[in-house]
């Protein structure tokens, strides 16, 4: 259980978007998990299995925050997370406040497919979700994360988040990045070598 920490700190972040508020909420899902360890099967995933804890205890946190918080109290507790506060590359904040942007249920799935890694199976699993409706969620978000990056408004009025004008290099930044949520590691890197190369090529016939 220890290992899964991590990712689990990465999943609530993305939640909720404090570090402290991120940290309670593991610290809850671990107490959780304790007492409920009879109900995990063992050589099933456990990953799947604390984030589905963790989701459930975070919308229980939700559905407190409405019913007994002011509401500024409750705005902030449904508020989309922040940005980081550390300095990342420019296409990691970008992306960060992107994701911020999205729904939740877009950037849940984002977030366990794309980051974690899950398959569409464990991640309905953790969502409580049919695997058809993971995949329309994948789909959806990723063409918003996309239109969010690329400036376009779409029928759900996402636009490109306001700053600095895009160049080309944070654009092909941006990109790269998407395109690791999308695919393997693996073919992340050969489609980012392949943008490189054809830009090198650009570069060398001046066109």
């Amino acid at each position: 259980m220890e290992q899964e920490i991590p990712a689990l700190r990465r999943f609530a972040r993305a939640l909720v978007g404090h570090p402290e508020r991120a940290d309670d909420l593991v610290q809850d899902t671990l107490e959780r998990a304790l007492t409920r360890l009879d109900s995990y099967t063992p050589g099933t995933n456990m990953r799947a299995w604390l984030f589905t804890i963790l989701r459930n205890a975070h919308i229980n946190e939700l559905r407190r925050a409405r019913t007994t918080a002011t509401p500024d109290e409750t705005l902030e507790a449904l508020s989309p997370p922040a940005p980081a506060a550390q300095e990342h590359g420019l296409a990691v904040r970008d992306l960060e406040r992107a994701l911020a942007r999205l729904t939740p249920e877009m950037r849940e799935v984002l977030l366990l497919i794309g980051l974690e890694g899950m398959s569409y199976e464990e991640a309905a699993d953790v969502l409580g979700a049919k695997v058809g409706t993971v995949k329309s969620r994948l789909c959806r978000g990723r063409e918003a994360l996309r239109r969010l990056m690329d400036g376009e408004v779409g029928e759900d009025g996402i636009t490109r988040l306001p700053g600095r004008p895009l160049t080309p290099a944070t654009s092909r930044e941006m990109a790269a990045v998407v395109l690791a949520f999308q695919r393997s590691a693996a073919a992340a890197a050969r489609t980012v070598q392949t943008s490189m190369d054809l830009e090198a090529r650009e570069l060398r016939t001046g066109t």
